[in-house]
């Protein structure tokens, strides 16, 4: 087993920068389409274009480029500021996991060799359907 350090930068209330959303930018980067990268990332296109909207308005400057349609159809590039916020990203997560490399290896130590998985078969004491819902009785 490998431990993998996941690197998630909030940046302001309603927007934050992690793996996902860099893995979505090299793809459009890659397949010069958001629909392309969506399938590449296994989401629906909505989803990708609501998280390319996301970081469009998180920075001041868009980090994709969409144009629609037309004759040769649409297609989406990362702009400069874009291509910039992706490598500074990919900086970070290479200088974090250098940083803790030797914890990492630590924890992994410690790690069950064959780690067993929580019950997920409702036996937590709340009913399957209307988790705590009240019951009324008319007196």
């Amino acid at each position: 087993m490998s431990g993998v350090l996941k690197i998630r930068i909030k940046l302001c209330s309603f927007a934050a920068l992690g793996p996902g959303k860099a893995d979505l930018l090299e793809s459009i980067a890659r397949t010069g389409s958001i629909t392309a990268a969506a399938k590449d990332q296994g989401m629906s296109y909505r989803r990708a274009w609501m998280l390319v909207d996301e970081m469009n308005r998180a920075f001041k400057d868009p980090v994709v480029s969409a144009s629609f349609g037309g004759a040769k159809g649409g297609g989406a590039q990362l702009t400069p500021s874009g291509k910039s916020i992706l490598d500074l990203f990919r900086q970070v997560e290479k200088k974090a996991e250098a940083a803790i490399e030797s914890e990492l290896e630590a924890i992994e130590r410690l790690v069950a060799e064959n780690p067993r998985p929580a019950r997920r078969d409702g036996c937590t004491g709340r009913s399957k359907r209307g988790h705590n819902k009240q019951v009324r009785t008319e007196t």
